[in-house]
């Protein structure tokens, strides 16, 4: 399976937010939206980091509750680990695990073509194993 192969199922909708919003707006937005993590793209929509739970909770360790005041770009992460559409699941979640991250946006041709997280991963290999198990299942007892 591939990483399209999950957006398929789930959807293509990324949840972006300006890097000029403040982190209160961003709490705010990921509640609404239930989600983890939010890409922040310019006004051109190019990505230029994402916020996620993880970066907020550093955050208000290190500056306290004056961090809802500051502006998302003060505190994202710039650095953002991305998937393509025809990468391997299995490829996707050696990299989420090994460099912890949780959250990975999908780009295609330099644009946002969706977002997978940690658990979309681990859903669609379980779905994966249990489709094999039955597989194998159904063989043994032909054969038998």
């Amino acid at each position: 399976m591939k990483i399209a192969d999950i957006l398929d199922a789930k959807g293509r909708t990324v949840h972006t937010i300006l890097p000029w919003a403040t982190v209160a707006d961003a709490v705010a937005r990921l509640e609404r939206l239930g989600v983890g993590a939010l890409v922040v793209c310019d006004a051109d929509q190019r990505m230029v980091g994402i916020l996620s739970e993880r970066d907020l909770i550093r955050e208000l360790a290190r500056r306290g509750t004056d961090l809802l005041e500051r502006r998302v770009d003060e505190v994202m992460t710039r650095k953002v680990a991305t998937s393509r559409l025809d990468e391997p699941i299995a490829s996707a979640m050696a990299r989420m695990t090994r460099d912890r991250h949780r959250h990975l946006p999908v780009v295609e041709d330099g644009r946002l073509a969706g977002m997978v997280s940690i658990g979309d991963l681990v859903k669609a290999r379980l779905r994966d194993m249990e489709l094999e198990t039955g597989v194998l299942r159904d063989m043994f007892i032909a054969a038998h």
